[in-house]
């Protein structure tokens, strides 16, 4: 693997797994769509703003130049992607989980 992105900011108390070799990791965290209390259509677009949030945060992803990028870089960047619009402001244990 070369990548591991994380968006889940309640990992039920679960250590983070090692990764072998060196794999750029960052956290995207997204408020848990499930966890969203209301009617039917509160809960729906709880959904749709999670998706549009991923995809947003994918695409972007997928524009990278990685190919003209070091593992530094790369890692930055998938971090400051994990700080486009939708990151929840919660953090497992209060902790920033962004690593490289």
């Amino acid at each position: 693997m070369d990548f591991v992105l994380t968006v889940c900011d309640s990992p039920a108390g679960e250590a983070s797994p090692v990764w072998p070799g060196h794999v750029s990791i960052a956290h995207w965290g997204i408020s848990d769509p499930a966890a969203v209390e209301g009617s039917d259509a509160d809960k729906e677009q709880a959904f749709v703003r999670a998706f549009q949030f991923l995809k947003n945060r994918i695409s972007t992803f997928l524009h990278l130049p990685l190919a003209s990028l070091d593992q530094f870089t790369i890692g930055t960047r998938l971090q400051a992607i994990g700080h486009l619009e939708g990151t929840s402001t919660v953090r497992a244990g209060g902790a920033d989980m962004h690593q490289n």
